[in-house]
């Protein structure tokens, strides 16, 4: 079969030489028109005082500098385009990044920056999340230099269809973003630069570093691989040394803690790390800490059953502004018994296990490979409902069952392994009856949240906004944010459980569709899921009402582009790789 070609990379850069200014650089690495567009901000260019020019030509980008005096070139980026942001060779401590480096421009495509004769080169990546600001500095030396910007275009993986991977890899980056220096770095509400984050210019967060983890270790073999590997590290890292407690409990984000995926979410992404890296030389410097935070987890199987318990009680009605809920899923008030912090424990006990197996260690990897058997067979008997003929979520304090008919929670268990295939094949055929039966039919948005509405006590009460209910059965906002809203990076789940339990025709017309979005562009900036860094609610396009309206904050949000991993984990082989340690 022949392949279809590879379109040639589309890239600009606008230098006005009488003024000595670069006005505009933008690019398109697949080819299409995204390129027509700045990725500066309005009205804002970058000069020098030395002599320079600016050349496009033969497939690269390049900008001679003369020598004199030291001084900066600023790119001034703009977040609201999209959030483009750098992915260096090395980070240092204080946040100083080194070339050659990878920019990444969501959607537009990615450019290997770096100096043409070897020069050692080094800059910051600043930013407000306010002001929408992202700034690349680099530092000139006062020797002349030659920087080029040549696209970096990640190959087609083993098994994957190249037009598959064509639709795929323009956004298959957008899940990989490290976050510039932004905020006043003595309070909570703030960011280092290279700490991986829900985009350049928000938060860095635990509870789900295993996502980026897990999309590093699915990238496909390219020269500059050790730059993922080693951002994931450098997050693990920063969260075990200065975002952990003296118990051993992990802040989730800002000041909340209390979120138990807080401490599996790292497990998981140390496990990715190091079959990513193969650095048993980190995990056998870092194996003391993670058991810190494994062992949190054991202290929380309060009465001994297998299965942990949440901080928060569950019980309906408890949880009101400013707290936060027990996970990632900071607005839904799932507590004490919780289907969803349990699984994650699951795969960091199985992650744990292998790890500790890898140090031959056989008496520490005993001791979380018996804790995930036993959380395992507590799980099913607990959360199957058998009124519905799936997953609960959770089992609150004061004894009641939560079932908020969420395809997330089944399917996740179904991908992890805590419910056999057969079984899950029933409760999948179960949950898409429902969908039909609700009349859900934009599977270009991924899949709802919930298929019901949340009750006002098992939401977040008192926040405005955010799909907040006001009635009691929650049905005045649904539709909306995690009140049964399509989250786009759930649908992951959904389509790999389908896949796992053979319903290869359903999963495929979700992902189809997915992909074809993702691949057209519906916003002004080109982008299918992500609409620049518009950290207003509800305009962000992490989020979606049934009819297609956003529903989100960020605007640009990296977990949502996890659905693209479904292109492998169709695959057993891409599934026993990613999951070793389940099998």
């Amino acid at each position: 079969m022949v392949q279809p070609a590879i379109a040639k990379p589309v890239l600009r850069a606008d230098f006005n030489a009488s003024r000595s200014e670069l006005t505009a650089l933008s690019w398109d690495t697949e080819g299409g028109t995204r390129a027509a567009m700045n990725l500066f901000r309005h009205g804002k260019t970058v000069t020098l005082q030395r002599s320079w020019r600016v050349e496009a030509r033969d497939g690269a980008i390049t900008m001679t500098i003369e020598g004199g005096e030291k001084a900066e070139l600023v790119f001034p980026f703009d977040p609201l385009v999209c959030a483009t942001t750098v992915m260096p060779s090395q980070w240092d401590y204080d946040g100083t990044l080194h070339l050659p480096a990878i920019i990444s421009a969501p959607d537009f495509g990615q450019m290997r920056l770096s100096e043409a004769n070897g020069a050692k080169i080094t800059g910051r990546l600043v930013g407000s999340r306010t002001d929408h600001i992202v700034d690349l500095i680099i530092e000139l030396p006062a020797q002349a230099i030659t920087l080029k910007l040549e696209p970096v275009i990640l190959p087609t993986p083993k098994g994957i269809d190249e037009k598959t991977w064509r639709m795929a890899r323009r956004g298959w980056w957008n899940a990989i973003e490290p976050s510039a220096k932004w905020g006043e770095q003595s309070r909570k509400f703030s960011a280092p630069a290279g700490v991986l984050a829900n985009n350049v210019v928000s938060d860095p967060v635990s509870c789900l570093m295993h996502v980026w983890a897990d999309q590093v270790l699915l990238t496909p073999s390219f020269d500059e691989r050790a730059y993922l590997t080693d951002l994931v590290r450098r997050t693990i890292d920063w969260w075990i040394d200065h975002r952990t407690k003296e118990n051993g409990e992990v802040y989730a984000y800002w000041d909340h803690a209390d979120m138990l995926d807080a401490n599996c979410s790292p497990l998981i992404a140390s496990w990715d790390y190091v079959e990513s890296s193969n650095s048993r030389a980190w995990l056998a410097k870092r194996i003391g800490k993670l058991e810190f935070l494994a062992d949190y987890l054991l202290k929380r199987d309060l009465d001994g059953d297998g299965l942990i318990e949440s901080t928060h009680s569950g019980n309906s009605g408890t949880l009101i502004e400013p707290m936060r809920a027990g996970s990632a899923y900071d607005t839904i008030n799932a507590g004490y018994k919780d289907a969803y912090s349990n699984i994650l424990a699951y795969r960091a006990f199985r992650c744990m296990a292998d790890l500790e197996k890898q140090l031959n260690r056989p008496e520490k990897s005993a001791v979380y490979a018996k804790q995930a058997e036993k959380l395992k067979a507590a799980f099913g008997p607990l959360f199957f409902n058998p009124k519905t003929g799936w997953l609960a979520w959770w089992k609150s304090e004061d004894g009641k069952m939560h079932d908020l008919s969420a395809p997330m929670i089944t399917s996740l268990a179904i991908e992890y392994g805590l419910v056999p295939p057969e079984q899950g094949r029933a409760m999948l055929n179960k949950l898409w009856a429902k969908i039909e039966s609700v009349g859900f039919k934009r599977f270009d948005l991924g899949v709802p949240f919930t298929l019901a509405p949340v009750p006002r006590g098992d939401y977040l009460i008192g926040l405005e906004g955010a799909g907040v209910p006001k009635r009691e059965d929650g049905s005045d906002t649904f539709g909306q944010y995690l009140n049964g809203g399509c989250l786009v990076n759930d649908a992951i789940h959904f389509i790999t459980a389908l896949y796992i339990c053979g319903e290869t025709e359903k999963a495929d017309r979700i992902l189809s569709a997915m992909l074809e979005r993702q691949d057209n562009g519906v916003f002004p900036n080109g982008g299918g899921f992500q609409n620049g860094v518009v950290n207003e609610w509800p305009k962000g396009a992490e989020f979606y009402e049934w009819d297609g309206k956003t529903s989100g904050y960020e605007g640009h949000l990296t977990y949502s582009f996890t659905f693209l991993q479904a292109i492998f984990l169709r695959d057993p082989a891409y599934r026993a790789k990613l999951f070793r340690p389940l099998q």
